[in-house]
């Protein structure tokens, strides 16, 4: 029998009707890439789909809840399962360009999934000929997956498992990886036995997990507390910072990945996050102080961080496996370079304060917390927009593929996503990378982002202000010139023989 981690339910339990925790991806296909000049039909999309099912156990798998919640949802298989329910078929309405098409996205990943079914659905939209930048033909294919079933690594291995590598059809995934087995439904009986055995483990489990980790606990804690003192960060109250309302808001932008690479030479150590967060700070303190709203303090990050091990087994294993840390991102600081220096150096202390036993620690306890808590811990928190007093937003680079990737022999040209919002933190930024791109993609609401074009304008002029701040300065080489004579010809140089 397939449970749910600790983990992964905390997504079911944090989601309300104003906050649903699904994630949206979005691929965008050339179908000029198609061998023969062929076009790609809906059909063909359905028969591809379903010759890669055996490829995730997400496809074809619901959940199934224990009576009153006493136990953590079982991964079942759907014996009703329908493909055609799964993948759906639209048109973009006029104009058909990007901010249509944006809009679109955001009222499609405003609707909740059904959690009586596999919990991911498709929407094959055509229409795009107006978007600029794309070629004609283009169609755009967005999935939702709830964030219960994958994190950010999960859902890159449930495209993969659809992608192929070229437009022939070879997968991008060997297709004798997966082996599923089967997750039969359980009896009462079963989920009562395991319910109470878990309700009687817990304490002794939680007591363990905390004796064993106290030693690590001990030095993280001395590493935190001495970071805190040396450099404390208040959390402002933002717009940001307020209730979510169910009308999400969706802008993205596309920027070459080399220009965030070179952008790391101006502070040595960087990394492509450390960049991310630079322009996302730059940009917010662009629109903030548009609004007359730039707080005195920095604004503070949430930043997940993949806790995947190397090992294949856990890399393949889809769920959640992530921890995270919140950042300071600058905002109070002018100077592009100063604050890419500041994010380097607080993200370096905070990711060794919390190296390796953050992830350990809170997934040992977590794993011994009985669900019903976590129900009502779950619960509390979007009650009373704890979030708030966390941080101000969510900021989450994950990077992807840097090849081509093909379905139906039609080449993906995009990638854009959509995420989660809750109580007190109404504004995640994700920035997905592949072959050779990075996108950021901003999902709020109506009423905290009114204006979501201008805030991409923030993000692309952020940038553009720290790339320049960060390019080599130019040295200047003063020539040396001959001297001219009255004549306006260049006198030779003589040497000097010595007097007689």
């Amino acid at each position: 029998m397939d449970q749910l981690s600790p983990q992964d339910a905390q997504f079911l339990y944090l989601e309300s009707p104003d906050n649903l925790t699904h994630l949206t991806s979005i691929g965008i296909f050339d179908q000029s890439t198609v061998p023969d000049g062929e076009v790609v039909r809906f059909k063909d999309i359905l028969t591809h789909v379903e010759s890669r099912l055996h490829m995730s156990p997400l496809f074809k798998r619901r959940l199934v809840h224990v009576p009153l919640e006493l136990d953590f949802p079982y991964w079942v298989d759907d014996e009703h399962f329908d493909l055609e329910y799964h993948i759906r078929h639209g048109r973009l309405p006029e104009p058909g360009d990007w901010r249509q098409f944006c809009i679109h996205a955001a009222r499609y990943h405003s609707r909740p999934l059904d959690m009586n079914r596999p919990l991911w659905e498709m929407y094959v939209i055509e229409g795009l000929d107006n978007v600029e930048g794309l070629p004609k033909g283009s169609y755009a294919l967005v999935t939702k997956i709830h964030h219960a079933a994958v994190d950010g690594k999960a859902i890159m291995d449930f495209f993969g498992a659809l992608a192929d590598s070229d437009n022939k059809g070879t997968p991008a995934v060997p297709l004798n990886m997966a082996r599923l087995r089967r997750s039969p439904k359980p009896g009462i009986v079963d989920m009562a036995i395991r319910a109470a055995w878990h309700t009687v483990r817990s304490p002794i489990g939680l007591t363990d997990a905390v004796m064993r980790s106290v030693p690590s606990v001990y030095h993280v804690a001395q590493k935190v507390l001495t970071a805190q003192n040396k450099d404390k960060h208040d959390v402002p109250d933002t717009r940001f910072n307020h209730v979510v309302s169910p009308h999400k808001m969706f802008g993205a932008k596309a920027f070459r990945l080399d220009d965030f690479k070179a952008i790391r030479a101006a502070v040595p150590g960087s990394t492509i996050n450390d960049v991310v967060l630079a322009v996302c700070g730059g940009a917010l303190r662009r629109y903030l102080k548009h609004h007359g709203e730039l707080p005195d303090d920095s604004l503070i990050a949430w930043v997940p961080i993949n806790a995947r091990r190397s090992s294949q087994a856990d890399a393949d294993s889809p769920g959640n496996n992530v921890t995270s840390m919140t950042a300071p991102i600058f905002t109070n600081v002018s100077n592009d370079v100063d604050r890419l220096a500041c994010i380097h150096e607080a993200t370096r202390l905070s990711k060794e304060a919390k190296a390796g036993v953050s992830a350990r620690l809170m997934t040992d306890l977590s794993q011994h917390v009985p669900a019903a808590t976590q129900v009502l811990a779950g619960r509390l928190v979007l009650r009373a927009g704890m979030a708030a007093r966390t941080c101000n937003l969510f900021i989450s680079n994950i990077p992807g593929p840097q090849l081509p990737l093909y379905m139906n022999g039609a080449q993906q040209v995009g990638a854009y996503g959509l995420a989660p919002l809750v109580h007190g933190m109404g504004l995640f930024i994700a920035t997905p990378s592949y072959n050779g791109e990075i996108t950021f993609n901003v999902t709020s609401t109506r009423e905290i982002v009114p204006d979501m074009e201008f805030f991409i304008e923030c993000i692309e002029t952020s940038l553009g202000s720290l790339m320049a701040a960060a390019a080599p300065k130019k040295k200047t080489v003063r020539k040396k010139t001959a001297k001219k004579t009255a004549g306006g010809k260049k006198k030779k140089a003589s040497k000097k023989t010595p007097a007689a």
